[in-house]
């Protein structure tokens, strides 16, 4: 009897505490701000609501990452300019494992293949140095980000193994139609019925002036 209670008591503990879903971007050093870029990661998102399940049922999961640098004026804010970049996850059921990839312009970074969740959940969450920063002192600056995380259909598992495999050069020189699951995220009713994912997360860095 007291075995089958501590078995009823281990069943109902609470699990560990999990850092809320957030995005973070770090400015780079003060001596530094006109050369290097922020550094950008999402963290605690693949956890959020169902897209683990969705993840472990062959649906992929796209980040798309958008960093704007904006300029402070007297009236209005200027837009100076704008990069994005996209990380796609994908679950193998051929050996359980988690593959993950990030495409930055033409580039794509192979950032491995992990048996475990929790070990392509720390790929996924690597700081990335945005390649985006002032071109000129004397005027103030501030970084808005954005991040938006999503399941993509089954209809797109062949494109988004095009794309882990790095795949992307007929896109880029446009022989094929670019916008695909990769690039629009586009999902199914089916996968919506199954409670697909789609959440943003944004923020604003402080103001920084470059030295």
């Amino acid at each position: 009897m007291v075995a089958a209670l501590l078995a009823l008591a281990a069943a109902v503990a609470p699990l560990p505490a999990q850092q809320a879903p957030a995005l973070e971007l770090q400015l780079p050093p003060s001596g530094a701000q006109l050369t290097e870029g922020p550094l950008v990661r999402g963290v605690g998102v693949l956890s959020a609501g169902r897209l683990r399940d969705l993840l472990r049922n062959g649906f992929p999961a796209r980040l798309h990452y958008r960093v704007e640098l904006w300029s402070v004026g007297g009236l209005f804010n200027d837009l100076e300019r704008t990069v994005e970049w996209n990380v796609v996850v994908r679950h193998d059921p051929l050996d359980n494992s988690y593959r993950v990839a990030r495409f930055a312009g033409d580039r794509v970074a192979q950032l491995g293949r992990y048996a475990e969740f929790r070990d392509a959940q720390a790929a996924v969450e690597r700081m990335f140095r945005a390649p985006i920063v002032p071109r000129r002192r004397g005027r103030s600056y501030y970084y808005a980000a954005a991040l938006d995380v999503e399941t993509l259909s089954l209809s797109d598992l062949d494109e988004v193994e095009r794309w882990l495999k790095g795949e992307l050069r007929p896109a880029v020189r446009g022989e094929r139609n670019p916008g695909t699951a990769v690039t629009r995220g586009v999902r199914t009713l089916f996968v919506r019925l199954l409670g697909g994912e789609s959440r943003r997360y944004e923020l604003r860095s402080p103001t920084f002036a470059p030295r």
